[in-house]
């Protein structure tokens, strides 16, 4: 992969996100390859579809999803994002606009798109730790395992 194409295709990819809509998800086949793998904390999937109901499911389960892109980097076939998700909770403290913070590992095809996507991220500190049982627990644990 040459570098022009390693930065159109990596400016592609940070440009679904920061546009990412239900209704672009249809174009996920210009940013991900058919075979593609995609794995978070949550999920770890492979093809175009399987993808497209990870992101199908986040528009069910969360209100106003957005993502921005903080900083990219890349070399060859491999990209690293940093990013902020932006969401309000569905049915719990729906005026909070809440943030989490992560990073991204991505594999690129010869051709620009994604081969393989890892999103990294902290799920007890990023979302459980804001959730009303959770949160206490977490807090609870932290202190007690923390040092003093």
């Amino acid at each position: 992969m040459s570098g022009a194409q390693h930065a159109a295709g990596l400016a592609r990819v940070v440009a679904f996100y920061e546009t990412l809509s239900p209704q672009s998800l249809a174009r996920i086949g210009e940013v991900y390859a058919p075979d593609a793998r995609f794995k978070d904390p949550f999920n770890e999937v492979q093809g175009l579809a399987a993808i497209e109901n990870v992101f199908r499911h986040m528009y069910r389960q969360v209100h106003e999803p957005r993502f921005s892109v903080t900083s990219s980097m890349g070399e060859g076939a491999e990209a690293w994002l940093a990013w902020e998700f932006r969401f309000r909770f569905q049915g719990w403290r729906e005026s909070e606009v809440q943030l989490v913070r992560g990073a991204t590992h991505l594999r690129l095809a010869p051709d620009g798109r994604v081969t393989e996507h890892r999103d990294y991220w902290d799920t007890g500190e990023e979302l459980f730790a804001r959730l009303p049982l959770l949160g206490g627990l977490m807090r609870f644990l932290r202190r007690r395992l923390g040092a003093s």
